[in-house]
């Protein structure tokens, strides 16, 4: 059912509203906010994590630039400085449609598609005061119900939530990722990606050297195994424990990921799109629900994720999301 229209609006429909009735489109001038973008604490918490890979890329990069700089005469510093400067390229907008196309597979809107996402994503863009031609928007070909907030500019939609969702719905998971961008959580997360690269690749090979080694001798094997400890322990009590931090590092940047998901429903909520984006969840829950059931009625056993891996989980599960939103509603009641 169309929703009442306000006494000064006139009879005659927007234009854009139709294909839209279950989402009234504003008309007339948006207020764009002079401050667009921001970092709350759980973007600047998750930078912090990765401060320890950022300081074993440093050492990593700087060794293999001065190798190079001893081969061939390059100057260190300039292999060492691009990199460090490199980061920018997550605000390129040249560079952003590589990492859509060749790293997230994502693909531009056809002509229908971009006819129902526009009109809603410049309503969701004019509630939150944000100039919707800052973005660009793209396509996953998927089955699922999700959507992509990435690097700066870049917000994606699956193409099967183009089908399944109504306007209303969509402006709420549109909401939500752009929540994740105005917030600062979309640049951090691939800057922390991106800075903790080459100490993740100089872990993994020597993971891999390590595994090539022919075992050692049972006396060789206990004092490796003693002098490791001891470097550890020693570099445990230099730092204050701080070089063990690594060990936590993946749990805590989950759970940091969790908050920001969220924070970014809250945000979503605040626009008004609330209801939208919990009816977006019950249907990703009676989905869920549809798939175990099949599974049980197959025969299929179904493998219940432990308490560690649920720890590693970087989004809160359907029912916590569920149940912040019915309460943001109940709140505003």
């Amino acid at each position: 059912m169309s929703q009442p229209r306000e006494p000064e609006e006139p009879e005659k429909e927007a234009p854009e509203k139709q294909g839209n009735e279950d989402l009234r489109l504003r008309r007339g001038r948006v207020h764009i906010a002079a401050r667009q973008r921001g970092v709350d604490a759980t973007a600047l918490g998750h930078l912090a994590l990765h401060l320890p890979h950022l300081a074993g890329s440093l050492g990593v990069v700087f060794v293999l630039s001065y190798l190079v700089d001893a081969l061939s005469g390059l100057p260190w510093w300039l292999p060492f400085g691009c990199w460090v400067l490199s980061g920018v390229l997550v605000f390129h907008r040249p560079s952003e449609r590589l990492l859509a196309r060749l790293l997230f597979h994502l693909r531009y809107p056809s002509p229908d598609e971009a006819s129902k996402l526009q009109p809603v994503w410049r309503e969701v863009a004019g509630r939150a005061g944000v100039d919707a031609d800052a973005y660009q928007l793209w396509i996953e070909n998927s089955d699922d119900i999700n959507a992509l907030a990435a690097a700066g500019h870049i917000v994606s939609v699956t193409s099967h939530s183009m089908r399944a969702l109504t306007p209303a719905q969509l402006g709420g998971v549109l909401a939500h990722e752009l929540a994740h961008h105005t917030r600062g959580h979309a640049w951090t997360s691939l800057l922390a990606f991106w800075y903790a690269l080459p100490a993740r690749l100089a872990w993994r090979l020597l993971l891999r050297l390590a595994a090539r080694v022919e075992h050692l001798s049972a006396g060789a094997t206990t004092l490796a195994v003693v002098v490791t400890v001891a470097v550890v322990i020693a570099l445990a009590t230099a730092t204050y424990g701080l070089i063990l931090l690594p060990l936590a590092t993946p749990y805590l940047v989950a759970a940091v990921s969790r908050r920001s998901e969220l924070r970014a429903d809250e945000h979503a909520a605040r626009l008004g799109f609330a209801a939208q984006l919990l009816a977006v969840l019950r249907k990703e829950h009676d989905r869920e629900e549809t798939a175990r059931a099949a599974a049980a009625a197959a025969g299929v056993p179904i493998a219940e994720e432990g308490a560690i891996l649920r720890l590693l989980d970087s989004h809160p599960d359907v029912h916590t999301r569920m149940h912040h939103l019915q309460t943001y509603l109940e709140r505003g009641r």
